[in-house]
């Protein structure tokens, strides 16, 4: 299915090929308090209308996650997801190469229609947090 993505004020817009049969619900803090119903597509299935050079990004932790938002309403309509620790690559979590897209800005999809899937991001073990804390 095709969506038609956008923020609150609608100034970010975006286009999204899913077949959405899960919405992610993570527990870190970021995640916690923004309250996203995230799902994950590969680079190909989003198209971007408005260029990210005109959106606002966040990056904490590790630096490798990037958080997009509208720099207007403060929306976060898709993000980069952060590469997997040592303890994660150790249990065998593969990179993920793609966008992880808020399913609460696609207009006509309902997140009540499919399952949630809890992503316990605040149980990850950040190995690299002092090198990350000196990082500017």
């Amino acid at each position: 299915m095709i969506y038609d993505g956008a923020c609150h004020c609608g100034f970010v817009r975006f286009r999204v090929e899913a077949d959405i049969d899960h919405v992610r619900v993570c527990d870190c803090s970021i995640c916690h308090q923004r309250g996203a119903l995230i799902y994950r597509v590969p680079d190909a299935a989003l198209t971007l209308l408005t260029p990210l050079s005109e959106l606002s990004q966040y990056e904490w932790g590790s630096r490798t996650a990037k958080d997009y938002f509208c720099p207007r309403c403060g929306i976060l309509p898709f993000r980069r997801p952060s590469a997997p620790t040592r303890q994660e690559q150790a249990e065998g979590v593969q990179p993920f190469d793609g966008w992880a897209i808020n399913t609460r800005c696609l207009p006509g999809f309902d997140p009540s229609t499919v399952p949630l899937r809890p992503i316990y991001g605040s149980r990850i073990l950040h190995d690299d947090a002092s090198r990350r804390s000196e990082t500017p």
